[in-house]
């Protein structure tokens, strides 16, 4: 009742930061106690997506933004050279199954890639969906896909205006045509189908409140479904749920011979997980009422289970390995299992592993540098694939019985490229290769090493022309991420390539917090070492200034989501460091953040205010009540999506709002919401482009 008459208050006016004005919103007396903390939170009313009054903020918000954006020097070279640099074939690695490949192509600017199907890779491709055909715009996208085993049914999840949330679907591939079937209210699901063609698992949530609680209600008790295709969802089989762990993820899928159901659960996104294993019995006839067995039933460590060969279940591990290690538990011999070490742990990480061709194929991180090698199921024998230069391997796909691995490898100046290789007889080729217009050569990477605050030795990549001159005054885009076990690794992008080309330096740092070197370097970035995330990412920035790449006024900082925060901190620590500053989807809110959709399960990395240890070192960073009043802030571009149900809105709305209202210099604070536009995932290639032009623009012109 309170706030209803606070918003009759809410004003027409600005608040004024000398050349800008800036919609006023309106402060009411929200106050919350923490452990006898009082805690002001003016702007609580922001949260509420689809109020009146945060629906009137936005417009006015993006009716100061977008011109502005518009209006930058840059913004059309950048727009320009993307739309052009995108403008080739794009594809995904094929993945067998069903007797025939599926994979994905972009004929350049399609706003979503396009499904198809083929039996041999010199034959016609046939178009399994076309999701540019479900909307106009361009805002539904294909999250998750799969193919039963006698290659006749096509299921598919679809997002809609760039929600987290599925509906899946199923094609009849013989006829063309979707089946009745619907099912709705699935998040992070896979879909994995019976041997018997049937039916498929998925996870499910239960279904929201409301339209409101769709976008803000805390996740919380999923189920594993068996779905049988042509009944109503109302009818499909409970599988597995643990209401003693609401907060839990579930996960399921079947081994190739149909023969077992593996579910693996997981403590929010904390890298430990519980296996148990269901023996389905007959594939033709899999017994779904069978019991289900632990293999691992202490979430102790990291268990990803990625293939069965006959009754043999291989996993990749950090169980007293924290760089990980390959073994195999025997799951006809569940009443006592036992797991045999088939790949030791070694001084790198091993990042991936799958069996292809009767064979292991070990993707390790070296330094931040994939490094792919080929074993026997024993482990014995070893064979590293050459790889182009230094760059990332990524997707690989292939079948247990097939020789053909494909996987993608790229660089920070080279696109990526599909290869085939052959595990057999060890040949590698190219399979598809984009012809992108760049010269490579004119490029260099250089990875080095400096000393964060602790005197930890941080590894960095900086891309730039060849004969850059180091006067302190070239252009720089630093990013980062530092989070939730998360590998960074030298990829390329169309957008920062864009930088680069245009002049600038592009400077990425592996933090601590990232999956890089292991659990230890992860751990290190967690919780209360969270700070040290922030102190890597800063020393990065003065490294290059002390090594005369840029000095702060030509210093510009872009991350997204967890690498949103890492700005948002940063930015409010050391506003004096950064020339311009982009978070985009930041989780900036960090005493609530916990309380809206899929936020409980990011605890395990960052802690919970709901605990008086953890809130004593999150109000310490929270960028949003670390925002000084009078201070002069540099300029700074605010990016959400009205529609992002991972990280809310509501974190970016209350981030502006504080910030427009502290700032005390003629420094621009400007946020741009983008509609029907979700946290980044399936957004149109049209929208990717207009928002990174829009970043991209603003950090160059601001910073030059």
């Amino acid at each position: 009742m309170i706030r209803g008459v606070l918003f009759l208050l809410l004003t027409i006016g600005t608040t004024m930061a000398k050349n800008y004005e800036y919609p006023e919103a309106a402060k009411d007396k929200t106050l919350d106690d923490y452990f006898g903390a009082k805690v002001a939170d003016p702007y609580r009313w922001l949260e509420n997506v689809d109020s009146s009054e945060t629906v009137a903020w936005i417009k006015k918000e993006n009716a100061i933004s977008l011109p502005y954006l518009e209006k930058l020097p840059s913004r059309r070279d950048f727009q320009e050279r993307l739309t052009k640099l995108l403008k080739f074939e794009r594809y995904s690695s094929p993945y067998w199954e069903g007797g025939r490949y599926i994979y994905e192509k972009n004929d350049g600017l399609q706003n979503q890639d396009v499904i198809y199907t083929v039996k041999d890779l010199d034959d016609t491709p046939q178009v399994v969906l076309d999701p540019n055909k479900l909307a106009e715009d361009g805002t539904i996208s294909v999250s998750t896909t799969s193919l039963s085993s006698d290659g006749r049914f096509f299921a598919y999840g679809l997002e809609s205006s760039g929600s987290d949330w599925n509906e899946i679907h199923v094609r009849d591939l013989q006829t063309d045509q979707d089946l009745p079937d619907l099912i709705r209210w699935v998040k992070f699901s896979g879909i994995s189908w019976t041997k018997d063609n049937l039916g498929f698992f998925y996870t499910r949530y239960p279904s929201p409140s409301s339209a409101s609680g769709q976008k803000l209600e805390s996740l919380r008790d999923p189920k594993i479904y068996y779905h049988r295709l042509g009944d109503s969802q109302d009818r499909d089989q409970l599988i597995y749920q643990r209401p003693d762990h609401p907060e839990w993820l579930l996960h399921a899928s079947t081994s190739k011979n149909g023969r077992y159901l593996i579910i693996t659960a997981s403590e929010n996104t904390v890298p430990k997980n519980g296996v148990y294993a269901m023996n389905l019995g007959d594939p033709s006839h899999p017994k779904l009422d069978s019991p289900l067995r632990p293999v691992f039933a202490q979430l102790d460590a990291q268990y990803e289970s990625f293939s069965v060969v006959g009754d043999r279940l291989f996993l990749r591990t950090d169980k007293n390995a924290p760089k990980y290690k390959v073994i195999a538990v025997d799951l006809s011999h569940l009443d006592q299992p036992v797991a045999d070490d088939v790949i030791a742990e070694s001084k790198d990480l091993l990042e991936q592993a799958e069996v292809v061709g009767g064979k292991l194929v070990l993707d390790y991180l070296v330094h931040a540098k994939n490094q792919l090698k080929i074993a026997a199921l024993d482990g014995k024998t070893e064979t590293q694939v050459p790889l182009p230069t230094l760059g990332s391997v990524n997707a690989l796909s292939g079948d247990q019985d097939r020789p053909e691995l494909f996987y993608s490898f790229d660089s920070f100046v080279f696109p990526a490229a599909i290869y085939r290789y052959d595990v057999s007889t060890g040949k590698n080729e190219v399979f598809r290769k984009p012809s992108v217009p760049i010269s490579s050569d004119d490029y260099e990477t250089e990875q080095i090493f400096y000393n964060s605050k602790d005197g930890t030795r941080v590894p960095m990549f900086i891309v730039h022309r060849k004969g850059i001159q180091l006067d302190g005054t070239n252009p720089v885009l630093l990013t980062g991420y530092g989070g939730f076990n998360i590998s960074i690794k030298p990829s390329f992008s169309y957008s920062y390539f864009t930088w680069v080309e245009k002049g600038g330096v592009f400077a990425e740092p592996n933090l601590r917090g990232g999956g890089e070197y292991g659990q230890d370097w992860h751990q290190a970035g967690t919780k209360e070492r969270k700070q040290n995330v922030f102190d890597d990412f800063i020393a990065a920035a003065e490294t290059l200034i002390t090594q005369k790449y840029t000095n702060p006024k030509h210093l510009g900082i872009l991350g997204g989501s967890n690498g949103g925060l890492l700005v948002g901190a940063c930015l409010t620590e050391r506003p004096d460091l950064f020339g311009a500053t982009v978070p985009a989807v930041g989780v900036l809110d960090m005493l609530r953040y916990q309380k809206f959709t899929i936020g409980s399960a990011w605890i395990s990395d960052y802690g919970s205010s709901d605990n008086p240890a953890d809130f004593k070192y999150l109000i310490k960073y929270s960028p949003l009540h670390n925002i000084r009043s009078g201070a002069c802030y540099p300029p700074t571009l605010i990016t959400t999506g009205d529609h992002d149900d991972r990280v809310v809105p509501g974190h970016s709305f209350k981030f502006a709002a504080t910030l427009q209202a502290a700032q005390s210099c003629d420094r621009p604070i400007l946020i741009r919401v983008d509609t029907k536009a979700g946290h980044g995932g399936g957004k149109p290639i049209a929208k990717i482009i207009e928002e990174r032009a829009d970043q991209l623009a603003f950090l160059w012109d601001n910073i030059r």
